[in-house]
């Protein structure tokens, strides 16, 4: 687990910068039609970096999606460098990311990625037939990122805001 998974700030009104980034996530997700908005918002956090990446920033694009032709367009493309865990090491490879024009649009791009490639993988067939975020979270988890313990880093961000996403 790492730390920085659960770095509480506070705002102003006392509000944390985490439960903020997670209301603002779930209503794009449930907006967005996404299954499972609650867990969506959790993975959002993880990918990236709780909206402070520079992916989120620049391209509005929560999930780390990758340029597709043809299976997600968003609003146009951004080259930038990404760290893989490949071949049982991490290293850094180029990559053009999908730049969406806002939250509610990486949500719905998300979804249509993974219809799009439910024929394709059999885990986000099942995972779009899940029947528990935790399971939904695993299947997706098993071809979306390289990183072997992803699944569980969004678990634990969930169980560990459970209380803030009830009331979102």
């Amino acid at each position: 687990m790492g730390f920085a998974l659960f770095l509480f700030q506070e705002d102003e009104q006392g509000m944390s910068v985490q439960s903020e980034f997670l209301a603002k996530a779930c209503a794009a997700a449930r907006a967005a039609g996404h299954v499972f908005p609650e867990m969506a918002a959790c993975e959002a956090a993880l990918e990236s970096g709780w909206g402070h990446s520079r992916l989120t920033e620049e391209a509005n694009n929560l999930f780390g999606q990758k340029q597709d032709a043809g299976r997600n367009e968003g609003v146009g493309t951004l080259a930038m460098p990404t760290r893989e865990f490949l071949r049982g090491e991490w290293v850094t490879v180029e990559a053009e990311w999908v730049k969406f024009a806002d939250w509610q649009a990486s949500f719905a791009g998300r979804m249509q990625i993974l219809r799009a490639l439910s024929a394709e993988y059999a885990s986000y067939a099942a995972a779009l037939r899940a029947k528990t975020p935790e399971q939904f979270v695993q299947l997706v988890s098993e071809r979306w990122s390289t990183d072997p313990r992803r699944a569980a880093k969004v678990v634990e961000i969930y169980d560990a805001h459970r209380a803030a996403l009830t009331v979102v």
